[in-house]
């Protein structure tokens, strides 16, 4: 019996280590603390995705979206590194890493291939990566974290953003030949 108990007095510590390190690093976000967790190119991604969503909107929305998405990143790799997705959890992981790098490809396609952008289903594959994500941290974050997940996907799947950052020749077109060159980088080195 008290094998038992020394068992479950270490899964609630294990419980605790884990909830204090996505307390603990969640509170940390930051754009440098990123920098240290995250390659270049995806950095680099970041900052210019972060341009025009600040140009397209406004300041503080492009820093909402960073915080909330360097928030949820850090709280995944929590869980991932700490193993606490079940077998299903994994094959949803793996869905959605199909579904992240199929999305990249569509959107580099759209760059490369002129009169080929259709807002409607880049926003559709986001938002399928979304419903996948969501299903993956159902029981593991709060539903602050998801309501996190559900503003980035808001901001990356939203038509008109979507339309304006692909209208041929428009303001956003250096910026989106250089996310698309940086996504096609993070395909070729398996990161995607």
């Amino acid at each position: 019996m008290p094998d038992r108990t020394m068992a479950d007095e270490s899964a609630k510590t294990k419980d605790i280590a884990i909830k204090a390190q996505k307390k603990i690093l969640g509170k940390m976000a930051s754009k440098s603390l990123t920098k240290l967790l995250i390659d270049d190119k995806t950095a680099e991604l970041l900052d210019e995705f972060w341009k025009v969503r600040k140009d397209f909107s406004n300041k503080k929305d492009a820093e909402k979206f960073n915080h909330n998405l360097i928030k949820v990143m850090i709280k995944i790799a929590v869980l991932h590194r700490n193993d606490q997705f079940t077998d299903a959890e994994k094959k949803l992981a793996e869905r959605l890493q199909t579904k992240v790098k199929m999305t990249a490809m569509t959107l580099v396609s759209f760059v490369e291939v002129d009169f080929t952008f259709d807002k409607y289903v880049l926003s559709r594959q986001m938002n399928e990566g979304r419903g996948i994500l969501q299903q993956l941290v159902a029981r593991h974050l709060t539903e602050k974290s998801q309501a996190r997940i559900n503003s980035v996907f808001d901001q990356l799947g939203d038509t008109e953003f979507l339309e304006k950052l692909f209208e041929p020749g428009g303001p956003y077109a250096d910026s989106l030949k250089k996310m698309a060159g940086s996504i096609n980088d993070l395909i070729e080195d398996g990161v995607l």
